[in-house]
């Protein structure tokens, strides 16, 4: 069994949906490299535009002003993946997410975010099955997520379910 449990390391709130999923071979899919449609790639990166990540960031109500987008390479760098949703027209990141792991056996995936012009036409369930997928083909055996109010709904269909008896917890310095 394979569990999802993820956050945002940039937005964490108390509010979030764990969720796990099954993992199995009609849940994965194959094929999940490549495109939606002829206009959109999904591909994992080792590095993007960092204007670009911090306007996805904006498009999930993750970016702050105040943070840095001279350290995005870095949070690129150290995720184990990073997938990007890229508009052949344009060759700009429409979308992304990325899995933080140990690279042996936990992942969580976090920050899975699509433009809003581009939402509801299958690139966030092409970021998450390829993330999946990777981290399946990679030996992780345990992935989570927690997902933002009201979304759980989308994770569903891609076989997440709630996690009954477990809370999401983060950490804040009285400092």
């Amino acid at each position: 069994m394979i569990f999802f449990w993820s956050y945002d390391r940039l937005s964490l709130s108390h509010d979030r949906i764990p969720c796990f999923y099954q993992a199995s071979e009609e849940k994965t899919g194959t094929g999940i490299c490549g495109t939606v449609g002829n206009d959109i790639a999904i591909r994992v990166v080792n590095s993007w535009d960092e204007g670009e990540i911090a306007e996805l960031y904006r498009a999930g109500g993750w970016w702050k002003e105040e943070y840095d987008q001279k350290e995005i390479p870095g949070l690129i760098r150290g995720s184990f993946l990073f997938a990007i949703a890229v508009d052949r027209k344009t060759g700009h990141a429409i979308g992304m997410g990325r899995v933080i792991s140990d690279g042996i056996s936990d992942g969580y995936i976090q920050d899975l975010v699509v433009l809003p012009e581009y939402r509801k036409t299958g690139i966030g369930t092409q970021l998450v099955s390829l993330l999946v997928k990777k981290c399946i083909e990679q030996g992780i055996s345990w992935i989570g997520l927690i997902a933002e109010p009201d979304t759980e709904k989308f994770y569903l269909p891609l076989g997440f379910h709630p996690m009954k008896g477990y809370v999401p917890l983060i950490f804040r310095s009285e400092t």
